[in-house]
């Protein structure tokens, strides 16, 4: 499933995928592939990536 809400919060950011991807440690493919819905991420840099954009897990990740 594609997540639109972490693509959204990167926009609202004005964050490129690369920008997101150097401020959590990953590739940009990797942010790419979770935005997809290709890749599964650890809790670890789902957490990571939350503090990036200012947001919850609940808000970028957990299904509602």
């Amino acid at each position: 499933m594609k997540n639109l809400r972490l693509k959204a919060a990167r926009a609202a950011k004005d964050m490129s995928q690369q920008q997101l991807a150097d401020a959590v440690g990953v590739s940009r493919q990797t942010i790419n592939a979770i935005e997809k819905g290709d890749y599964n991420p650890s809790i670890r840099l789902c957490a990571a990536i939350c503090r990036a954009l200012g947001k919850t897990l609940d808000e970028l990740f957990w299904e509602g």
